[in-house]
């Protein structure tokens, strides 16, 4: 009896064993190389303690290879990710082909509500939210305090681009590796089209018309562009065609930017004592413009969204839901102090008098994503949506043509004649296969 009780037991064991082994659920999460994504996964046993049956496998790319990748699979629905990191640009485009899993489901504590208007409803199409934010941003002026009194100036809360360079002018000592504005040069629709769309709408430019014509070879896009390749070639670093949002923050907190126009999300990084050789030496401003009424800032959401062809979505919900919610804002903040917290994305945080304290930046990052309209982004109408890019399908692989002319004429292969009439060529045939 002994004997077969002990048997029993074992394959009692046995079964409870090969139970346990089929109830573990790996988790792949296809994430963008920047700091905010990379901190989050040395902080995912905090995740895993709550939640043994999950493995996550992470696979962390740069930012233009991740959109190639992501994009990739979800087209042809190849599975090879439970959780993608997308942007803006991809979610109501991607909702509407039925390629992502609807989040309206995540747990009540994660409170939806919070989320800050701007940011949700570019993530919401037709009232079901499709991506949760991991954090949120728009542009703003990232400036050294110490150069730019050295300069006998002072940086308004709204300059303009006449301000910005007679300030770059000013700043600008190559002999000591100093450089008066760093900016975007890397090709790709989200690296120097995602800078320079934006502050073309500060110009008064725009992609189409209201019948859908390109408008690439206009003087307003021109102006855009002298201004761009006047800074970068008189005030830029040396090789800045190849610098993107990586690049430019190493630069920056080296010492050798005076002015930097970029993503708000950068400000905990550029003012981190412990990355930063300038972290006491930074000042905040909203980003240019002309005085036509719209300023050269962008609005974007880095978030994660579940893919259709997931056999994990489950499982990836409880993973979006620990990512994104409050309690792992608290976590950043216990790990490495509120002002390295995920920004942009909840009312509560803009409340919260320990962040405002900790964060010099808080409020104009607030205020940067609160100016940016992505219904109206322009200063004459247009038939589209989005401030940094234009919300149809086509857009990705047209920007991604016309950056490869800008930069190449960043680099000195070409004039910006050259490159906007190639750009407009380019644009006018993609557009007509596509059937605009």
């Amino acid at each position: 009896m002994n004997l077969k009780r002990s048997l029993y037991a074992a394959s009692a064991m046995a079964l409870i064993a090969a139970g346990s082994a089929q109830a573990q659920t790996t988790v792949t999460i296809a994430t963008v190389n920047n700091g905010d994504m990379i901190r989050m996964q040395g902080l995912t046993d905090d995740f895993t303690s709550q939640h043994p049956d999950i493995t996550l496998e992470w696979v962390t790319l740069e930012e233009n290879v991740l959109r190639q990748r992501v994009t990739q699979d979800i087209a042809a629905n190849g599975g090879q990710f439970d959780v993608m990191t997308i942007g803006t640009y991809e979610v109501p485009i991607w909702a509407q082909q039925d390629w992502l899993v609807s989040l309206n489901d995540l747990p009540e504590a994660w409170d939806a509500d919070d989320i800050l208007p701007a940011i949700r409803g570019g993530l919401t199409v037709d009232g079901e939210l499709y991506a949760a934010p991991f954090y949120g941003e728009s542009s703003m002026v990232m400036y050294r305090t110490d150069l730019m009194e050295k300069a006998g100036l002072e940086m308004p809360d709204a300059p303009t681009w006449d301000f910005i360079k007679e300030a770059a002018a000013a700043m600008t000592d190559p002999a000591n590796e100093v450089y008066g504005i760093c900016l975007r040069g890397k090709a790709g629709w989200g690296e120097n089209m995602a800078f320079l769309t934006a502050m073309s709408n500060s110009f008064g430019a725009r992609w189409f018309d209201e019948d859908w014509v390109p408008q690439l070879d206009s003087e307003a896009w021109a102006q855009t562009l002298d201004t761009y390749m006047e800074l970068m070639t008189n005030y830029g670093p040396p090789g800045a065609s190849t610098n993107g949002f990586n690049e430019n923050l190493s630069l920056f907190q080296q010492g050798k930017c005076g002015m930097w126009i970029d993503a708000t999300v950068a400000a905990s990084f550029v003012t981190n004592p412990d990355d930063s050789t300038v972290a006491d030496q930074v000042g905040f401003a909203l980003a240019p413009d002309n005085g036509l009424g719209k300023r050269g800032n962008w609005l974007w959401a880095w978030s994660l969204a579940i893919p259709a062809g997931s056999d994990a979505v489950d499982a990836a919900k409880a993973f979006i839901a620990w990512a994104t919610n409050k309690e792992y804002t608290a976590l950043v903040a216990e790990n490495v102090g509120w002002a390295n917290v995920p920004p942009g994305t909840r009312t509560s945080l803009y409340e919260n008098p320990e962040y405002v304290k900790a964060a010099p930046f808080a409020e104009m990052t607030l205020n940067s994503i609160n100016s940016a309209d992505p219904t109206q982004p322009t200063v004459d109408p247009v038939p589209y949506t989005g401030v940094q890019f234009v919300a149809i399908p086509e857009f990705a692989g047209i920007a991604t043509q016309v950056g490869q002319e800008i930069s190449a004429a960043l680099a000195g292969q070409q004039s910006v004649e050259e490159a906007l009439e190639k750009a407009q060529a380019l644009t006018a045939d993609e557009m007509e296969a596509a059937g605009y």
